[in-house]
C-alpha cells in the first residue's frame, strides 16, 4: 500500500483507538465508582499455605545472635526432615563372599590343569587341556576385577 504524502485521511478506520479509548475510560470509571463492573480489576490476596496445599520453601522467624543482637533466623524444612528421621543411620553391607568363591574355584580350576598338562604325555590330551585352561583363564581375566565384584555383590 502506498501513501500519498498531504492527502486526507480522514475516511480510514479508527476502530482499535476507539476501542482503546473506550476500554481506558471504562476502567477509570471503575476505579472512579464501583457501579459498573464491566472490566474486572485484579487484586491481591492473601491465600494461606493451608488452603493452596503447598509447604512453605522455609519458616522465617526473629531470633537473637551470639551478641543478643535481634536477628532474622531461617529454618529450612529440608534439615527438619533429615532430622526428624529416625535417629540412625542406615548401615549398607556389600557381601562379595559368593563372587569370591567362584574367583577361587577358578584359580583352583587353572592350578589343576597346569598339573595336568605338565604331567600329560599324549599330545592330543595336551590341546585339550591348553583349550580348556584358555577358556578359564579368560573367564578368570573376566571376573577377578573390581567391576564384576561390585556388579554381582548382595547388598542388604
Amino acid at each position: 500500500m502506498s501513501m500519498k504524502i498531504g492527502e486526507n485521511y480522514s475516511d480510514y478506520s479508527t476502530e482499535y483507538l476507539d476501542k482503546v479509548q473506550s476500554r481506558w475510560e471504562t476502567v477509570k470509571g471503575i476505579e472512579d465508582s464501583d457501579e459498573n463492573n464491566t472490566i474486572p480489576v485484579p487484586k491481591d490476596e492473601y491465600i494461606s499455605s493451608e488452603k493452596s496445599g503447598n509447604k512453605p520453601s522455609g519458616l522465617y522467624r526473629m531470633g537473637r545472635d551470639e551478641n543478643g543482637n535481634p536477628k532474622v533466623l531461617y529454618d529450612d524444612p529440608k534439615k527438619a526432615e533429615k532430622k526428624s528421621g529416625t535417629g540412625k543411620a542406615e548401615e549398607c553391607t556389600t557381601n562379595t563372599d559368593a563372587v569370591d568363591r567362584e574367583i577361587e574355584k577358578l584359580k583352583e580350576e587353572k592350578r589343576q590343569l597346569e598339573q595336568q598338562i605338565q604331567a600329560e604325555t599324549d599330545e592330543k590330551k595336551v590341546k585339550e587341556l591348553e583349550k580348556k585352561l584358555a577358556q578359564v583363564e579368560a573367564e578368570l581375566s573376566q571376573k577377578n576385577n573390581d567391576t564384576y565384584r561390585r556388579q554381582n555383590a548382595v547388598v542388604s
